[in-house]
């Protein structure tokens, strides 16, 4: 028979089913995803003092700052909808950033030639800020997360009298 000429009272006894993500309750999966937020958003929070904070002395960066402010808010975002390909991105986003502020470190600091813009914080304070930028922690919590298989799904019956022995009450 057609799956589409079935009527109403043949189609609704069959089962409905659900799409169930397993590893999305492991406690170990949720600490791994509120590390990556938490580590993002102090991170945009470093990028915006920085980029605040130097804004007169930011030649050609602020257009860059800005972009990565926002993709970081995005990665956010994605994170907290659990989508797993937003790992390896901010990730690969990280290991730039922490480029760019590996090397805007000693520039920073070597602000004593004449010519140089000077900027709202002081030069050590914003030196400092990007040596602590340096995203180590983002680059391990993103490998971390993605070898946890957040992306992982199961189909299941829907069952109005069906427990999860993993899901907490509410």
């Amino acid at each position: 028979m057609v799956r589409g000429a079935m009527s109403t009272r043949e189609r609704s006894s069959e089962p409905e089913f659900e799409v169930y993500h397993p590893n999305r309750s492991d406690p170990g999966a949720q600490f791994t995803r509120a590390a990556m937020v938490l580590l993002l958003l102090a991170s945009i929070v470093l990028m915006l003092a920085i980029t605040i904070g130097g804004w007169n002395a930011l030649a050609g960066m602020k257009p860059i700052q800005i972009i990565y402010i926002l993709l970081y808010v995005v990665m956010v975002v994605q994170v907290l909808r659990w989508s797993r390909g937003a790992l390896p991105v901010s990730a690969a986003l990280a290991v730039i950033l922490g480029i760019l502020a590996l090397v805007s470190i000693s520039s920073w600091f070597d602000r004593t030639s004449t010519g140089f813009a000077t900027p709202g914080l002081s030069e050590s304070t914003l030196g400092a800020l990007c040596a602590i930028l340096v995203p180590v922690l983002i680059i391990a919590v993103a490998a971390r997360g993605f070898t946890q298989g957040w992306n992982v799904e199961e189909e299941r019956p829907v069952r109005r009298d069906y427990i999860d022995p993993r899901a907490r009450p509410v």
